[in-house]
């Protein structure tokens, strides 16, 4: 049983990183990993600022 639940949450976690929901995460451990001097955005600040430059700067996706 624990084969298909770590299958299961294998794929639940591909299909978050497909979706971009995972985004956040990348952004903190990233801003950590380089050493950004000032404050971390917060999570409602970060999904804005990557809305606003989606739709500012419209490239090639899905919807």
């Amino acid at each position: 049983m624990s084969t298909v639940a770590q299958g299961l949450r294998g794929f639940a976690a591909y299909m978050r990183s497909l979706m971009g929901a995972d985004a956040y995460q990348k952004y903190l451990d990233h801003f950590t990993a380089t050493g950004h001097a000032g404050p971390v955005m917060s999570e409602r600040e970060f999904w804005r600022d990557r809305m606003d430059r989606q739709d500012s700067n419209p490239q090639g996706r899905c919807c």
